[in-house]
């Protein structure tokens, strides 16, 4: 990047593997927006991080609430005019350990409003923006969980998991990401789109805690963001439509 600060919005930033991107990319240089639910929580993370001599601002950012998006688009572009790269942080698993034959709807819609129809809405909101940056990234932060191959692997972990509702979220956002790449590659739009799996981390994620987490041998944060640290600093990187973790391509 040449003329351009980098600008760079974080959703669901305020904790775990979000708060620690926002803090690795501000210590790279970028103006890093902390999108979050809850603008409290949200601005006191900022704080923490402000203390640390970094660039950081919350933004109120609910990515299941239309209106939240909206507001929250509306006030980066009167304040920045533009947006260099987005990372779609905000995730969970609403349905863990339900039996597909057994598992409750309501707790399919959530895994879906949130990990697929709220990362579009964002997405599409913020393109407009993302266009007027000299060259743009769109980063979805997904998961293993939600390939297809690693699913019908018996040597696979992912293969004994349990959470239809997220990856099969999972796996559709991967799609979306796929699609939209190829969307703006053929329009010669200067904006990638990738999808990253950081691997089990250690951190409050579907009833796990951190320390749970690592008792079942989940990576350390820093670990987990380390390939979307390194894609979201590394403009000479034109490749879009992949899926990757720090070992490199993951299997559709």
């Amino acid at each position: 990047m040449v003329n351009q600060k980098i600008i760079t919005l974080v959703t669901g930033g305020n904790r775990g593997m979000g708060l620690e991107i926002v803090r690795e990319l501000a210590q790279h240089g970028q103006q890093v927006l902390l999108g979050a639910r809850d603008l409290a929580k949200g601005q006191a993370a900022a704080a923490t991080l402000q203390q640390e001599n970094l660039d950081v601002t919350a933004v109120a950012l609910d990515v299941t609430n239309p209106d939240s998006v909206s507001q929250a688009v509306a006030e980066i572009k009167r304040t920045y005019g533009y947006l260099t790269v987005l990372i779609n942080n905000a995730g969970a698993v609403f349905d863990a350990r339900q039996l597909p034959s057994e598992v409750d709807q309501s707790k399919l819609h959530a895994d879906f409003d949130l990990n697929y129809f709220g990362l579009i809405d964002v997405t599409q909101k913020l393109l407009p923006l993302l266009k007027l940056a000299e060259q743009a990234k769109i980063i979805n932060i997904s998961s293993m969980m939600g390939s297809l191959t690693e699913a019908l692997n018996p040597e696979s972990a992912v293969s004994r998991a349990i959470a239809v509702g997220y990856q099969s979220a999972k796996a559709a956002a991967n799609m979306f990401t796929v699609q939209l790449a190829k969307e703006l590659q053929r329009a010669g739009v200067p904006v990638t789109v990738n999808a990253i799996d950081p691997g089990m981390v250690a951190t409050h994620f579907g009833g796990v805690t951190p320390e749970m987490a690592q008792k079942m041998g989940a990576n350390p944060v820093s670990a987990g963001v380390a390939r979307t640290v390194e894609l979201a600093t590394d403009f000479t990187n034109l490749a879009t439509g992949t899926f990757s973790n720090s070992d490199g391509p993951v299997a559709w």
